[in-house]
């Protein structure tokens, strides 16, 4: 009875309620713009621009103010042209979680609608003309249409357009988060498909901080697909000189084998970089004071250039592993073969630098840790001066303190008593002293020309 009687309005779902905004929001744009167009006016086309982004404005306002996931839904919702309109008017740094939510066709539709630039930063495609390497803009799907690449380059891709860029190609790309694997075999290998996979190291060298950056490597229907987490500069350069010299590739492998070479070219500057820093750590060790905090900014220093020596050695240790592995499997020209043996002689003579750097490393480490032991052994030095100087005092305060010595001095007024007392133990810790003094010059001393050593 109270069900039938209760007769309240029950509360709108608040999906259902944005929806309700959002295309009432829309209606508004669509009526105006409508009736502007029709008319003739004085600056038409300010005036329809001023209008058209009225609404709009409200629009974004509106979506800033909702949960992703409500956003998510009402695009979905929406049809195609409304699901487009709104799709503009959301703050880019939402979209990749909402593209993460939406339903498969939605998300493709939205990632191709819109060039916003999370998608420039993350996609590179290059192409051949006139014997140079051109980048072409990719900024959707569509986009990808248009050129023919022997080269796509993806920087810290999110999971949607690592999804989109691979279904267009038909390949799966990786995630470079995950690229960790240690076994040749699941770095370096052939699929039933054809197509080469390849994950190696580059090392990333700068003022702060090395490290190793793992890339993958895809060469699909002749064109290299690279993908990794960061920018690096091996990129960079072959992309420089791609650009600029005719001629300098033809095809995804001699990218691929360009990008190996850099990155040898790259490990041999920052081994010169390795070279003069411990020049400079090499002159203050051979300084013949050299105090804590010193040796404490060397051994720094020599720290640094161990962990760089250490992971220049790793990447040219990879970088000949994947050439190997090339040139055993035959999948080379023999332009191609020749190229990649000068790359690995290159490698080999970076080889030798790196193992006399570890050895200058261990002889500036074991020079530096015997400073600061002799810097110990001065300081423990002076701390036996002290004990020994005052090891007599003490014995003489302890006699002083005796109920005999008081009654020894019962008959000398006690402040002439203890005034000569402490005289006396003053000149003993005095004669100690210069007695210690005396034995150390004598110890050290030279003998004199002529004479004996006695």
């Amino acid at each position: 009875m109270t069900d039938i009687l209760d007769v309240r309005p029950r509360a709108e779902d608040p999906l259902e309620q944005h929806l309700s905004e959002v295309q009432l929001l829309l209606s508004r744009h669509r009526r105006v713009e409508e009736v502007v167009h029709r008319q003739e006016m004085p600056r038409h086309e300010l005036v329809e621009d001023i209008v058209h982004k009225q609404h709009l404005v409200e629009l974004q306002r509106l979506l800033d103010r909702l949960d992703t996931s409500y956003i998510a839904r009402i695009l979905e919702t929406l049809p195609e042209e409304d699901r487009l309109v709104t799709w503009q008017q959301v703050d880019e740094a939402r979209c990749d979680d909402i593209l993460e939510i939406v339903s498969d066709d939605v998300r493709e539709e939205l990632v191709g609608a819109r060039p916003y630039a999370s998608v420039r930063n993350m996609l590179n495609a290059f192409e051949l003309r006139n014997g140079r390497l051109s980048q072409v803009q990719v900024d959707s799907r569509a986009d990808l249409a248009n050129v023919k690449p022997i080269w796509v380059d993806l920087v810290a891709p999110s999971p949607f357009v690592r999804a989109w860029v691979g279904k267009y190609f038909g390949l799966e790309l990786p995630n470079p988060e995950e690229l960790t694997d240690l076994e040749a075999s699941a770095r370096f290998y052939v699929d039933d498909n054809g197509e080469l996979h390849l994950h190696s190291d580059f090392l990333l060298d700068t003022d702060t901080e090395s490290r190793n950056v793992a890339v993958a490597f895809i060469l699909h229907n002749d064109i290299l697909f690279s993908v990794r987490q960061e920018e690096l500069p091996v990129f960079r350069l072959q992309r420089l000189r791609a650009r600029t010299e005719v001629g300098y590739v033809t095809e995804g492998k001699d990218v691929l084998l360009d990008l190996y070479a850099a990155d040898a070219e790259y490990s041999a500057d920052a081994l010169e970089d390795v070279y003069a820093d411990f020049e400079a750590v090499s002159k203050k060790v051979l300084h013949p004071n050299v105090t804590d905090e010193e040796a404490a900014h060397i051994l720094s220093e020599i720290a640094r250039g161990e962990d760089l020596n250490g992971r220049i050695r790793r990447n040219v240790l990879d970088t000949r592993r994947a050439l190997s592995f090339l040139m055993r499997g035959k999948l080379l020209t023999t332009d191609q073969q020749d190229e990649a043996r000068q790359i690995l002689r290159d490698i080999e003579s970076l080889d030798g630098h790196t193992t006399f750097l570890f050895g200058k490393i261990n002889f500036l480490m074991d020079a530096t840790v015997g400073f600061i032991n002799i810097n110990q052994n001065k300081r423990v030095s002076k701390l036996t001066t002290i004990s020994v100087v005052f090891m007599p005092i003490n014995i003489l305060a302890g006699i002083g303190g005796m109920s005999e010595y008081s009654m020894m001095t019962k008959d000398i007024p006690w402040p002439i008593a203890y005034a000569a007392f402490t005289v006396g133990m003053a000149f003993v810790g005095w004669t100690t002293y210069v007695a210690l003094r005396w034995l150390e010059r004598r110890k050290g001393g030279k003998p004199r020309e002529g004479g004996r050593q006695s």
